[in-house]
């Protein structure tokens, strides 16, 4: 009896809903996402779906490692991202675009050599402003 509840409760907490699926299929299109984005999107679809039910799941997904959680978006709301694998981030101040980089290996040594005998760890996010909004701020002036 015990041995059925442990195979039983593995299953629950390894549990694959439609929604599950979807969110990992939705993100993959967009690249990075809050649970805002994702449930926009996937209403399309589920219109019934709730914001609670994407929280779960993100939270769920994210916990599996089947999804990481990537910086803030610029109103400081949580994103999701599908690479998994340890890498930076390039956001742009101004709309908000989020892209994968791998800057770490080569600007960790110029900071660590700035800051004299301190150590620098985890991703770096770059801020900046990207191709398309310098643009736009070229026309506008």
């Amino acid at each position: 009896m015990n041995s059925s509840m442990n195979i039983n409760t593995a299953t629950i907490s390894q549990r694959q809903t439609k929604y599950c699926t979807q969110i990992v299929q939705t993100l993959k299109k967009l690249g990075h996402a809050t649970n805002a984005e994702l449930l926009a999107s996937l209403r399309k679809s589920f219109p019934e779906l709730s914001a609670t039910t994407v929280h779960r799941a993100t939270a769920r997904l994210a916990s599996r490692g089947t999804i990481s959680i990537a910086p803030a978006d610029k109103d400081g709301s949580m994103q999701y991202d599908t690479n998994t694998n340890p890498h930076d981030h390039f956001q742009c101040l101004s709309c908000g675009l989020l892209k994968d980089a791998n800057v770490k290996d080569e600007v960790i040594p110029i900071l660590e050599s700035s800051i004299g005998d301190c150590s620098v760890s985890g991703q770096l996010t770059i801020n900046g402003t990207c191709k398309k909004c310098m643009n736009k701020n070229k026309e506008i002036k």
